[in-house]
Parts: structure tokens; C-alpha cells; sequence
């Protein structure tokens, strides 16, 4: 069993980030509804198929998949496995930003796109996620 600071730790982190998490629930559990699947993985719950499926290439960037908090959405079983790694730098970011990290993400975008750069590849946050993903 991990030491108490860890799973004191762990949980705060979870908190942290509960506000997306819950968002991605929502959107997952509509997945569900739909005919979609939901997994346990790593700490995080993954959703695929269903209305999940319907929306995420319907996003401004084309997602496989996304993160939200402790939540990743996916395509399907096999691009969240392909894309796991990648996702779980996004987890880390949302443990460090919380509630502020889509306001982050979003306006790091935004600030980039007026600049003329590309408001997905150039955004820190997929920049660190593509360096650090094995």
C-alpha cells in the first residue's frame, strides 16, 4: 500500500481536477447511453463508442481522443490504447492546473491563432504531450 502522503496526494489531485472530470463524465455517460463502453485504466476512465464516437471528429481539432481531468474520450478501444501515453500527460497537466486548465488551454490557443501559428500543435500543453509521450 502506497504511504498516506501519496494517497493523500492522489486524492487532493483528484479533487483538483474534479469540475472536468465531472464534465467528462457527462459527456461519457451519454457515450454509454448510446451504445458506448467505459473502462477503468491507470486511474482514469475511458469512454469509446457510442455518441462519443459521433462527436469527437466533429470537434474544431479531430481528435481520437481527448482528456478530460480524470476522464479520456475516445474513438475506439484502439486509438485510446494508441494514444494512452499522450493522454496521461494531459492527466498530469489537469492535476497541476485544475479547473484552470481548459480556461489555459483555450486561451494559450486563441493566443497562438491571433499570433499565426497553429493553435493545436503550437499550444503548450500538446507541445509537452508530444515531447514526453513515449
Amino acid at each position: 500500500m502506497p504511504p498516506v502522503h501519496l494517497l493523500l496526494l492522489k486524492s487532493l489531485a483528484v479533487l483538483w481536477t474534479l469540475p472536468n472530470t465531472l464534465l467528462g463524465m457527462l459527456i461519457g455517460s451519454i457515450g454509454l447511453l448510446t451504445g458506448g463502453r467505459v473502462r477503468f485504466r491507470d486511474g482514469c476512465l475511458e469512454f469509446w463508442g457510442g455518441c462519443v464516437s459521433w462527436l469527437l471528429p466533429r470537434m474544431p481539432v479531430r481528435a481520437v481522443a481527448m482528456t478530460l481531468g480524470h476522464t479520456i474520450l475516445g474513438l475506439n478501444v484502439q486509438f485510446l490504447d494508441r494514444a494512452a501515453a499522450h493522454e496521461r500527460i494531459h492527466v498530469r497537466q489537469y492535476e497541476r492546473w485544475g479547473p484552470l486548465f481548459l480556461l489555459m488551454y483555450f486561451g494559450w490557443s486563441g493566443w497562438i491563432w491571433w499570433r499565426g501559428g497553429n493553435p493545436y500543435l503550437d499550444n503548450p500543453f500538446e507541445v509537452e504531450a508530444y515531447r514526453d509521450a513515449p
